[in-house]
């Protein structure tokens, strides 16, 4: 077990590597530059911003420079916003993305796994067709278009609540359903098929038989069981929703990390589309690694690093 998770974890380092190294090479691929303007710079006023962010140093220079500070999480400064750095930007403002991101996260455990349970027991009932008819909307709308109704029809034709920003509790509900909508459908989805699947196993049928409560049978048995595939989707669909809030962050007009990141990128502010970037890496590849030790305490019989026949 100990070997399986040092594998996953140098497995984590080299890939966040790779997206680095990826990621640098690409923004020095792009067309244009940092400083480029729709009137040209003074030559002499570039050449000194260059030699002012070592951008005049050889590509090869330059990228080990860059590595040696992602190492220490230095991501240099902005290109664009004087003397503001990059790394204390992230932590300025990642705060605010994470907090809509966990918002969205309960939300989807606390009313998606549910919903799946529901209708697995009441398979082909009203209640099971009502639920996966609208799992099946919330799994078909971006959350752009989620979050453009909520302020078209909510907060502006209703009025019940601000259309932008974070100043009230109530706020929070426009980007928490946009964010949470598509995970919330497919993790009800998801949790309904698993749970109709372990349903039918034989050491199920065994358990009833053997007349044991129906509870124990659902809860201790059944649902320890169908939860692994939700589980192992939970850690992925959390870091997905807080690297995609960008959009929803944009819509509502939310200063997070997202926001700053669309700006970035309409910009050309390179290191900040780097820093955050690798910033989101990091967060993904986490959650997926974090899902991995997950299994060994949801389900003990899962064995890693050996094959089936041993």
């Amino acid at each position: 077990m100990r070997s399986y998770y040092i594998k996953r974890i140098l497995s984590a380092i080299f890939t966040l590597f790779i997206i680095a190294t990826l990621t640098f090479f690409m923004m020095k691929l792009m067309p244009g530059g940092p400083f480029a303007r729709e009137r040209p710079i003074d030559p002499i006023i570039l050449e000194r911003l260059e030699e002012k962010y070592n951008l005049n140093d050889p590509i090869i220079v330059q990228y080990f420079k860059y590595m040696l500070g992602v190492v220490q999480f230095d991501f240099g400064v902005s290109y664009k916003e004087l003397g503001v750095n990059v790394t204390d930007t992230i932590l300025q403002k990642f705060p605010i993305s994470l907090k809509l991101g966990l918002y969205a996260t309960i939300a989807v455990i606390i009313i998606g796994i549910p919903i799946g349970i529901v209708s697995a027991l009441k398979q082909n009932t009203w209640i099971d067709q009502a639920a996966m008819f609208i799992a099946t909307i919330g799994v078909t709308i971006p959350s752009f278009v989620v979050a453009v109704v909520y302020i078209s029809f909510v907060a502006g034709t209703l009025g019940w609540v601000d259309a932008f920003g974070l100043d009230k509790w109530s706020s929070y509900i426009g980007p928490v359903i946009a964010l949470a909508a598509y995970a919330l459908s497919f993790v009800s989805r998801l949790t309904r098929s698993s749970m109709l699947e372990v349903l039918r196993q034989d050491y199920i049928r065994t358990a009833r038989a053997n007349g044991l409560p129906k509870y124990k049978v659902l809860y201790k048995h059944a649902l320890k069981n169908a939860l692994i595939p939700v589980v192992t989707y939970l850690g992925p669909m959390f870091a997905a929703i807080i690297t995609g809030s960008f959009v929803v962050e944009r819509v509502f007009a939310i200063g997070g990390i997202g926001k700053y990141y669309v700006e970035s990128v309409s910009n050309r502010d390179y290191t900040m589309i780097m820093g955050v970037t690798i910033f989101y890496a990091v967060i993904y590849i986490f959650m997926v690694l974090l899902v991995d030790i997950a299994y060994s305490w949801i389900d003990p019989r899962i064995k890693f690093g050996k094959s089936s026949g041993e």
